[in-house]
């Protein structure tokens, strides 16, 4: 499936910024889950591509006082070919061992894993097999019921994981964080949901979990809908948490108050016969 990607995220501000500097990750790469056809990045200034993170492309752009800077305008574009591969193996430079470390956001617990081992109802192997993280999967979903407003991004895993609903973002972090306590490194993922009925997840939020250290061999997991990744999800980076990965972090001076509005269409173009 093909799908046509328009990312608008629009910042007002209530004067005049002083300095401000934006760090994106908001370019996809090709790889073993989907194509990049075209895609291209709009932003107020020069944009400039930084040096490769985790297999990320990241760019960063710079923006000093002027009146323009009241509003600031980021699109991004484009086309990816999804493949429906949820089952890898990863091809970046970075030991899956790595993944298996804490983050601020996604740090194992001990509740959140006596309760994974309680789910698995048996000895946690050293590497999980695909029955055992598809049950896991199914009962992270249910016991952190998709529910907005309720949770922020600065969120934890262990706050999400007792208040018992969250966004994707929450629940994915659930999920990171109990596969690290059980042993098995897993990361963040950052990108699209294409859904006619659900276009509040178009931004949307899984989780990648190794299976075998030694090949590089990945499942890739959407625990809000509680299935592996499949045609509705387009990659755009993955990092140890949200923070790692988010796809626009910015600092600044000056501007007052700030607005953000945020529009995302997704459609499907048909296959070539």
């Amino acid at each position: 499936m093909t799908l046509h990607i328009e990312h608008t995220t629009h910042y007002r501000y209530s004067q005049p910024l002083s300095h401000s500097v934006h760090t994106l990750h908001l370019w996809p790469v090709s790889g073993p889950c989907q194509e990049v056809i075209d895609w291209s990045l709009q932003v107020p200034g020069t944009l400039h591509e930084q040096p490769s993170v985790l297999g990320n492309r990241v760019h960063s752009f710079t923006l000093r006082a002027g009146a323009d800077t009241r509003n600031i305008r980021i699109r991004a574009t484009g086309r990816i070919r999804v493949l429906g591969v949820a089952r890898f193996q990863d091809g970046i430079d970075i030991p899956p061992a790595f993944f298996r470390h804490s983050s601020p956001l996604a740090e194992p617990h001990e509740r959140m894993t006596a309760w994974a081992t309680a789910v698995l109802g048996s000895e946690v192997p050293a590497s999980p097999d695909e029955p055992a993280l598809l049950r896991l999967l199914a009962a992270v979903s249910q016991h952190v019921r998709y529910r907005p407003g309720n949770t922020g991004v600065e969120t934890t895993a262990i706050e999400a994981f007792d208040w018992g609903l969250g966004v994707c973002q929450d629940q994915a972090h659930v999920m990171v964080a109990i596969c690290r306590g059980l042993g098995w490194p897993a990361r963040y993922v950052s990108g699209y949901f294409h859904a006619v009925n659900e276009p509040e997840l178009a931004s949307h939020a899984w989780v990648d979990v190794c299976m075998d250290e030694s090949r590089g061999d990945w499942l890739s997991l959407d625990v809000t809908h509680a299935c592996p990744t499949d045609l509705r999800h387009v990659r755009l980076a993955a990092g140890t948490d949200y923070i790692g990965c988010m796809p626009i972090r910015g600092l600044r001076r000056g501007g007052g108050e700030e607005t953000m509005e945020v529009q995302i269409r997704i459609d499907a173009e048909p296959d070539p016969l």
